[in-house]
């Protein structure tokens, strides 16, 4: 392959296919990295989605060889922004629409034109950011940019430029823990750093020929990487790191001039903020305990849709069991065609409480639950799809209640939420269903029966805290009723007698036990044991609910 000076549109197609597919490579070893407190590994996920929303656009617009100069640079923009998901892929996404808006008004990818738009994509990103946080991405592609500058000052070519730009990019990763006392203690660089290397890695392949390094165990890990100038993209998390349970994103359709004001409402309800677009359209991330201050802050200014909610605390394990369950053929998301006069959608995961809500009347299962919540889009698509008019939703999870509450205005089937908060909610809502009935009745009879139920969960802590029933360690395992945790111990069996006997009176005539990941036949058989012994009355169904997360999930009636 001969070296190259200027890239053509097809050229600059073609980074972009390198860059998706490098960033494929790396994501599971990104995702693996943590310096939250909790877990959340979504960081190399987020930016590939990012850059196969980028690809798609483009091929959606002639492809490769059917695209000129501006139509590819408008496509990267407008794919990176509707695209992005997470802190780390909201970022990129900044960071490409500088980018290229830099090289559609230069008219070329060259040398020159590729440091301004590099120095152009610094300012975009740092400028998206609330708090910019150095020791970040921010930092690697500002340095990055500072060096191209300088190459082409000095009369360097594309080749001899980008060169330039990578070898100041890796050594300002390598430098990263050294700005983020996190990512020190952590023993890891930067994860986002680490993302945009592997862009000027795809550059460089194009340009030059280079093949983009392939992933390498352990990458990331700064004990291990005594040479940290071959990153093959394995860092760390986004920007500001904090204790704030929920992640928060949608699209915002709103005016220019009132998204300065609504920056600042969000500037005092969370951190990790970043907020990009332009011309009516912003894509908003937050990290907060405040999810519906979150959301009422669109809602002042303008329509908040596609809205997803994370709980940072459950999500790498969660991702794994979504991303497994959705893909296992028999899992219980299988659409029913069956017409009827209302039908049910229901978020669930694990296989077992997909079958079980099937056999209840459920006609769509979309896989999401504590952490790994679905999109406002992936509901509306099973409410599209399903064989009625008229649909309740079961979102099983304070968190989706209001992303589910947005699809009644993006259809015109009549689409109604009873606000289940938990599999057992959801399975006792199901006992009163009515199939022949219309959403707005099957809405207040299905909220009402889930009402009716005390749910108990069982699950590990992922750090120290502490509860109203004493200190809690990582590692301990917690049992937790309406009123938060009830129970701790380093013993499961312990804290699942102990949760029942915080629950459970002899006003009660049924628990309701779904085994999840992590449940034991022992320990079902003490549970069981202890209420026939305790509770007499009381009577115990178990089912295998393959549930992540919580070994034990409780529903008391």
């Amino acid at each position: 392959m001969s070296v190259l000076d200027r890239l053509d549109p097809a050229a600059i197609y073609d980074v972009m296919g390198e860059f998706r597919d490098a960033l494929r490579a790396h994501q599971e070893h990104i995702n693996r990295l943590n310096v939250y407190p909790v877990p959340d590994g979504d960081t190399g996920t987020n930016m590939a989605l990012t850059l196969e929303s980028v690809v798609a656009e483009i091929d959606s617009r002639g492809g490769r060889t059917g695209t000129d100069l501006d139509g590819v640079c408008a496509a990267i923009g407008h794919g990176a922004l509707m695209g992005a998901r997470g802190n780390s892929g909201v970022i990129l996404s900044q960071v490409m629409r500088g980018f290229t808006s830099v090289v559609r008004e230069a008219g070329t990818l060259d040398a020159a034109s590729f440091a301004a738009a590099i120095t152009a994509a610094s300012s975009a990103a740092y400028e998206a950011v609330m708090r910019p946080v150095e020791g970040t991405i921010l930092t690697v592609v500002r340095e990055a940019a500072e060096a191209s500058e300088a190459a082409v000052a000095a009369g360097a070519d594309l080749v001899a430029t980008l060169d330039a730009a990578r070898e100041r990019a890796v050594d300002a990763l390598a430098r990263t823990p050294d700005l983020l006392p996190v990512l020190r203690e952590a023993g890891v660089v930067d994860a986002g750093g680490a993302g945009f290397v592997l862009f000027l890695d795809a550059l460089l392949s194009v340009t030059d020929g280079r093949a983009v390094p392939a992933p390498v165990e352990g990458e990331g890990v700064v004990s291990d990487r005594p040479n940290l100038a071959t990153p093959d993209a394995q860092d760390h998390p986004h920007g500001d790191v904090s204790d704030l349970r929920y992640e928060v994103m949608y699209f915002l359709e709103a005016p220019d001039e009132a998204v300065p004001a609504f920056k600042e409402v969000w500037a005092g309800i969370g951190d990790s903020i970043v907020v990009v677009g332009g011309d009516g359209i912003w894509n908003c991330h937050i990290h907060t305990d405040d999810i519906g201050a979150a959301i009422e802050a669109a809602i002042d200014i303008g329509r908040p849709r596609t809205i997803r909610v994370t709980d940072l605390m459950d999500e790498v394990e969660e991702e794994r069991w979504v991303r497994e369950g959705a893909a296992t053929p028999g899992s219980g998301a299988e659409l029913s065609a069956e017409p009827v006069g209302c039908a049910v959608v229901a978020v669930a995961t694990g296989a077992g409480v997909q079958r079980i809500l099937r056999s209840l009347g459920v006609h769509h299962v979309v896989a999401g639950g504590q952490s790994m919540n679905p999109s406002t889009l992936q509901l509306l698509e099973a409410v599209e799809a399903v064989p009625s008019d008229e649909v309740v939703i079961l979102p099983n999870n304070k968190n989706i209640v209001a992303v589910a509450e947005q699809v009644d205005g993006q259809t015109t089937k009549s689409v109604r939420v009873a606000p289940t908060r938990s599999i057992a909610e959801g399975m006792a809502a199901l006992l009163v269903y009515d199939p022949e009935g219309d959403a707005e009745a099957n809405a207040a009879s299905m909220s009402a029966a889930a009402g009716e139920v005390v749910t108990g969960e069982v699950t590990t802590a992922v750090r120290d805290s502490s509860s109203d029933v004493g200190p809690i360690s990582a590692g301990d395992v917690i049992g937790i009723g309406p009123s938060g945790i009830v129970a701790v111990s380093a013993d499961l069996g312990d804290t699942v007698v102990a949760l029942l006997d915080a629950l459970v009176d002899d006003d009660h005539e049924l628990v309701t036990v779904l085994e999840g990941d992590g449940s034991t036949p022992a320990v079902t058989r003490r549970l069981t044991e202890w209420l026939g012994e305790s509770r007499p009355d009381v009577e115990a169904e178990v089912h295998n609910g393959g549930q992540p997360l919580y070994p034990y999930i409780l529903g008391i009636e």
